[in-house]
Parts: structure tokens; C-alpha cells; sequence
């Protein structure tokens, strides 16, 4: 199985990028969703067969990297417990 996981922040995805067990498994830093569009496109058609996103995406960015890959694969999104809010919103600033 191949599989990415993308992370949104300051980062540059031509540079910002790692890969695991032989490069089944990718970590790819994006700029926006946009990007990450553009990305899941690409992983698409590498032949990714998963792609897990980060919470900083939210279920509607989600949405949007479902919608550019086609819904040819799952798409996830990371999420916390509410008890956990707090402790986000001092970490991120929201």
C-alpha cells in the first residue's frame, strides 16, 4: 500500500517532503489547500492509495482534497478529542 500523509503550514512541497519503507509512505508539507489539491492530484496519479491529511485542514479542506483527487481514494483528516480544545487553542492560536 502506498500512502501520504500531508501536513499544512509554512512549508514548501517541491522541498518539504520525507519518505519511509522505500518510499511507500510520504510526508508532504503544503502551503495551502490548494496546494494540497494540486498534491493529491499528483499522488493520484503516482498511484497513492491513501492519503491522510492534518487537522489544520478541517473537515471542508478535506472535502476539497477529496473533490481534486476524484474520489478515486480515501481521504482522512486528523482530529482530537474536545477535551483537548484548550490545549489546541494555546498551541495554534485559535
Amino acid at each position: 500500500m502506498k500512502f501520504a500523509f500531508l501536513v499544512m503550514g509554512d512549508y514548501d512541497s517541491a522541498c518539504d517532503r520525507a519518505a519511509i519503507r522505500r518510499g511507500s509512505t510520504q510526508l508532504i508539507g503544503v502551503s495551502s489547500i490548494e496546494e494540497a489539491c494540486a498534491i493529491a492530484r499528483e499522488l493520484v496519479a503516482e498511484g497513492v492509495d491513501c492519503i491522510e491529511l492534518c487537522g489544520a485542514f478541517g473537515e471542508e479542506g478535506a472535502r476539497e482534497v477529496i473533490a481534486a483527487s476524484g474520489g478515486a481514494l480515501p481521504v482522512g483528516y486528523v482530529v482530537h478529542l474536545p477535551e483537548q480544545d484548550e490545549l489546541f487553542r494555546e498551541l495554534f492560536g485559535e
